[in-house]
């Protein structure tokens, strides 16, 4: 038998493509990392495996999107900001976050006084934009999940702008992973356990890094501790933008 966290190590999209529905208990096909899959992966495919780095079990794939891809999708991105701009949204105490944010999907993510939540509006009132099919091919590729992300959340990192320490836990499913895409300058990722209180480890993540928090990891804190401005020549003006689907 094959688990589905071993099914998430096959990087390639036509080898993920040979789970069909049919093939698949039904709550197999319906949920995401829900027990075990049925042993129908070829074993000549094994040497196609791309081993992630465990991570306090998050799991990081290092350069898993090549440089043409990463570009594409940092246009698909300009295409997303240009129906729903970058806010810098603040907190319930009035305090301004760091990170500038937008998002695609059904819903987006927002925070004002009224606190953090899902929107499936902009503060202007328009819908969101759709998920470029360039993303959610990614999500199909790292992720055993047969239905789509609801959420696509963009944000951008300039200089000196960090996330603290905070777990993705306003979501009412938690069988679905989070998928996120590095794009840009290098980030210093830190993830540790589901108190704030576990021990944490950190790694550099780079553009074109997938991280997928799954399992045990995906209630895990984590955040962004620094930026190593104008270590990628991605984005003409620095900085980075981090995509998390989910």
């Amino acid at each position: 038998l094959i688990t589905l966290q071993q099914a998430v190590l096959y990087r390639s999209a036509t080898l993920l493509g040979v789970y069909k529905e049919a093939d698949l208990p039904l709550q197999a096909a319906d949920m995401c990392n829900n027990g075990k899959m049925a042993d129908i992966l070829p074993s000549d495919d094994l040497q196609d495996i791309m081993t992630p780095i465990n991570l306090n079990d998050s799991l990081i794939f290092a350069g898993a999107i090549e440089v043409e891809l990463q570009r594409k999708l940092v246009v698909d991105l300009r295409d997303v900001a240009r129906l729903a701009p970058f806010r810098q949204y603040e907190t319930r105490s009035g305090r301004k976050i760091g990170v500038r944010m937008t998002a695609a999907g059904d819903y987006g993510w927002t925070s004002d006084r009224e606190g953090y939540r899902y929107e499936p509006r902009q503060p202007d009132g328009d819908p969101w934009p759709e998920i470029p099919i360039s993303l959610f091919e990614i999500w199909q590729q790292y992720t055993d999940c047969s239905r789509k992300p609801q959420c696509c959340l963009v944000n951008y990192y300039g200089e000196k702008t960090r996330m603290g320490l905070h777990q993705d836990n306003d979501e009412a499913d938690f069988s679905l992973p989070v998928l996120s895409i590095s794009l840009g300058d290098d980030a210093l990722f830190r993830v540790g356990g589901r108190l704030r209180s576990d021990p944490s480890k950190s790694i550099w993540l780079k553009s074109g890094d997938v991280c997928l928090l799954t399992g045990q990891s995906r209630l895990a804190f984590h955040g962004i501790d620094k930026l190593r401005l104008g270590s990628s020549k991605l984005l003409p003006n620095k900085g980075r933008i981090n995509v998390t689907m989910r």
